[in-house]
């Protein structure tokens, strides 16, 4: 202030400054000298060095701005108002700080404008990307993409170094301009079958030393959400997020290099690293990164249709995926192979399975699973003596209903070529359990059997896995992945609540298909559930049981519970077995995070509707104005009118009814309801 002072004294004033510098000693002259001058200096390095760039989405709602002053840091405005303040990002290569090396060449800016057709469409049968791009070229060989949507925004990493490459690490940072809300799926270690529940808490409570995997869901104050994930992701590690020192946001946490892993002691699948590199991966220098994926929404509802995982991820292109076929899946291992009313002992032999066949067959169910059991769990070539696999294999296809087959995961690497033996014999897909990492190798070991499946016409379903994060645009084969705190975990836990289910859709849902396995025919209400192993049950109303076929998305959806009790409720378990597993459009009516969700989805000239609740009864009006004008027939199952006593109580309704009239849905404390609506001629 006292410098700029005599400057401007300077100016209007000659003489007044020349009898006050000659006051000053000649060695304060010198020093203010100086500091005139490197705050000259600076201010001409600074105009040097920061260079600023933006980028906007098409509607405009949406604007990233992104600085570049040594490293690169972004920043997210939503209608004008921040949303992201600055948050720092960077490449770290082969133990160079090139963080400090980011001199811009160019900026460009495009338009993107594409139309995709899912192989298996989740949320609509045409995919649409309309986002605008900009690409910032570096003097060290990087790039960095920004792409901004209506409903979000991704930035990735671009190299060209023709050499291998060592990434020591990828800053990757999200900070809020105040502390909000989160839905935190946290970690006690990188070795997870990344089967979390969602914890709502605020940012600022999350210390540096906690983290999580992805996706996870934040809330600011205003209400706005953002939903944190990757997609793009190829031969490199998973993205996880611990809570940063300035407790506003997060920042990267990756699993690194495995240089050595074994199999624990007395244990056929589960594994310790024995050793690890001081760098995350080892990669070819002329590549893309994967897509840090920000999905925004002014409202619930507009989180449940957002498809950008997809959008974002590189499609297959070369292989012919029209054998693939999506569908229902009669399982075992939930209901412990515990059929009854039968002349045989139950269990895992080839009666059991035919009857399971039988059934599937009787309701058009397209698959049965064949669970752990069938095989030594280490060999995949040692089927047990109470199996005859060929004979279940070949009485399915005469029943029109396919087989798929449970593996560990490292067995299957070391015998990859069974698949083989199972693509003759007809087996139709495989379940690969027990990954549990999520390191470099273990990624490109998903790629791995995804193709090497694909080669042989095979379905593929992960388990014991980290969330899907683009794959099955690639490879359409891979239908579902677990990595969600499914209803399997009813069996020895409390955990899966009309709360946990009403908060999946909007959280791990958000990343893909999930294998939740839904069907539970013993229901439980929210003061008599009870833990079972070999005849578990559900929380929350028959009703929310049969809506979550409607509401969770997988390529390969199980009837969870055993036959027997299939066929014993046929009411219920035909109405289930007439929801489809693929959609053409889907719209959302209703939607509060861990609440409530009332969605309609649309397969052929068919409409499919599904509500959840959480622990409170809820009422909404559905509206038909999605229909086509024309009448219609409305199949309506619902919550009992004791349904609040005993959650199996249901009422199933048919009426007709015209496009445009409201329709009342009634659900239960822990309630749901589901409607099949079909065109009357």
């Amino acid at each position: 202030m006292y410098n700029s002072l005599c400057l401007l004294s300077f100016n209007k004033n000659p003489s007044f400054f020349t009898t006050f510098a000659l006051r000053l000693t000649k060695q304060n002259m010198i020093r203010i000298y100086r500091t005139i001058t490197m705050a000259i200096l600076a201010l001409v390095l600074h105009a040097h060095a920061t260079a600023q760039y933006s980028v906007s989405s098409p509607d405009n709602s949406l604007r990233v701005e992104v600085t570049v002053n040594n490293t690169p840091s972004y920043s997210v405005f939503l209608n004008e108002r921040l949303i992201v303040a600055p948050s720092e990002i960077a490449l770290i290569l082969d133990g160079e700080k090139s963080s400090e090396s980011y001199e811009v060449v160019i900026a460009k800016n495009k338009n993107i404008t594409e139309e995709y057709t899912p192989v298996v469409p989740f949320k609509s049968s045409t995919v649409r990307e309309d986002a605008n791009s900009l690409i910032i070229a570096f003097t060290n060989s990087l790039s960095l993409e920004f792409r901004a949507y209506d409903n979000g925004v991704a930035w990735r990493w671009i190299s060209d170094i023709p050499k291998e490459i060592k990434v020591e690490n990828e800053i990757t940072t999200f900070e809020f301009p105040t502390a909000g809300k989160v839905w935190f799926p946290e970690e006690s270690s990188l070795i997870s079958h990344y089967e979390r529940r969602y914890v709502e808490t605020l940012i600022d409570s999350i210390s540096p030393d906690r983290f999580c995997s992805l996706p996870v869901l934040t809330s600011l104050r205003n209400g706005t959400k953002i939903a944190i994930t990757e997609a793009d992701l190829y031969n490199y590690p998973c993205l996880f997020l611990e809570g940063n020192s300035n407790g506003n946001g997060f920042s990267e946490k990756f699993p690194s290099f495995v240089l050595k892993a074994k199999n624990k002691k007395d244990s056929d699948r589960n594994e310790e690293i024995t050793r690890e590199a001081d760098y995350i991966a080892r990669t070819t220098g002329k590549r893309n990164f994967p897509w840090r994926v920000m999905m925004i929404a002014e409202s619930d509802d507009q989180l449940i249709t957002n498809d950008l995982v997809y959008t974002l991820s590189r499609k297959g292109k070369t292989q012919n995926f029209e054998w693939v076929k999506p569908g229902r899946v009669a399982w075992d291992w939930w209901n412990a192979w515990n059929i009854y009313n039968v002349d045989f002992e139950a269990g895992i032999n080839t009666q059991t399975y035919k009857y399971y066949i039988d059934f599937a067959s009787s309701y058009g169910l397209e698959y049965i699973i064949l669970d752990e059991g069938w095989s030594k769990t280490t060999d995949l070539y040692e089927v047990i003596p109470e199996i005859d696999l060929e004979e279940i294999v070949r009485y399915g296809k005469e029943k029109n209903v396919g087989v798929i087959l449970w593996v560990l995961w490292k067995p299957l690497y070391e015998q990859l070529e069974i698949l083989d033996d199972f693509q003759k014999m007809g087996v139709k897909g495989i379940k690969v359990d027990f990954m549990q990492r999520a390191d470099q190798w273990m990624v490109e070991y998903y790629e791995l059997i995804a193709d090497e499946a694909a080669k042989r016409q095979l379905l593929v379903d992960f388990h014991g896995a980290f969330k899907p994060s683009g794959l099955r645009a690639k490879y359409p084969n891979v239908l579902s992945y677990e990595g969600v705190k499914g209803l399997e975990n009813a069996k020895w836990s409390f955990d899966i609540t009309p709360h946990h289910d009403a908060t999946l859709p909007f959280t791990r849902q958000l990343a893909g298909p999930m294998d939740y396995t839904p069907g539970a025919m013993r229901n439980g209400g929210l003061k008599n559930f009870c833990i079972s192993w070999t005849r578990p049950m559900s929380q929350g109303t028959r009703a929310h049981q049969v809506a979550l076929y409607v509401i969770y998305e997988s390529g390969l959806q199980m009837f969870c519970d055993n036959p027997t009790n299939y066929l014993n409720n046929p009411e219920t378990t035909d109405f289930m077995a007439q929801i489809p597993v693929t959609w053409d459009t889907t719209i959302v009516q209703e939607a509060a995070v861990g609440e409530y969700l009332v969605l309609a989805r649309k397969k052929e000239q068919n409409w499919y509707v599904g509500a959840i609740t959480d622990e409170e009864s809820r009422e909404f009006t559905l509206k038909t104005d999605f229909l086509p004008n024309g009448n219609y027939e409305i199949t309506i199952f619902a919550d009992g009118y004791n349904a609040h006593r005993t959650a199996e109580d249901f009422s199933i309704i048919k009426k007709q009814i015209a496009a445009g009239d409201n329709v009342n849905i009634k659900m239960a404390a822990g309630g749901g309801w589901a409607a099949i609506i079909k065109p009357v001629n």
